[in-house]
């Protein structure tokens, strides 16, 4: 993780003392939270990039259900979208995802580290 950034006046109450890059971390985790958005991670990591029907065709969920994963995943930085005039692509951000292992790694070493 990275370094202590002092917090701004009206967050200070709600986390003492100085916040890492919690926030960016905790909304990563949070798009891996629902078992469809990790089904999709999987089903994009097996080819360079995917459309939405593609995705759609491979899950039994509605598109707008995977449309809204889909751009969960988008804003949480982990899938990229590339616009296309007739078929958008998405495609796993393999660094956004090697840092959220790094992230986790970090995590567990600084809490297990008196073990």
């Amino acid at each position: 993780m990275t370094e202590c950034v002092p917090l701004p006046d009206h967050a200070a109450s709600a986390l003492p003392g100085c916040m890492p890059d919690s926030r960016a971390v905790a909304a990563r985790f949070a798009a891996l939270s629902h078992p469809a958005r990790i089904e999709i991670l999987r089903h994009l990591s097996a080819s360079n990039s995917c459309c939405c029907r593609e995705v759609v065709d491979r899950f039994a969920l509605a598109q707008s259900t995977i449309s809204q994963h889909l751009k969960i995943l988008v804003e949480a930085g982990l899938v990229r979208f590339e616009p296309d005039r007739q078929r958008s692509r998405y495609a796993v951000d393999r660094a956004a995802l090697a840092d959220v292992s790094a992230s986790l790694g970090a995590l567990i070493n600084s809490c297990c580290a008196g073990r």
